[in-house]
């Protein structure tokens, strides 16, 4: 599936206090912030919505498999 980035503005010490604390639990500020974004869309997405998009995505990347299959079979003859 495509990614995009998000941009929000906040307050640097706050976002400086959170990566340090986060840091001497070994965490990972991006992955945390990952997270709580996908909390966010299984909480506002219905569940119908989801389900669509999961199968859409799994048809493009069906897709891209059998396309670089039929490269590599084009390579190796």
């Amino acid at each position: 599936m495509k990614k995009t980035s998000v941009s929000i503005m906040y307050d640097d010490e706050k976002l400086n206090a959170i990566r340090l604390y986060m840091s001497q639990r070994d965490l990972d500020f991006k992955e945390e912030l990952e997270k709580s974004v996908d909390s966010l869309y299984a909480k506002y997405v219905p569940a119908n919505v989801r389900e669509f998009i999961d199968m859409k995505g799994s048809i493009v990347k069906s897709k891209k498999q059998i396309h670089d299959k039929d490269i590599k079979d084009r390579i190796n003859k």
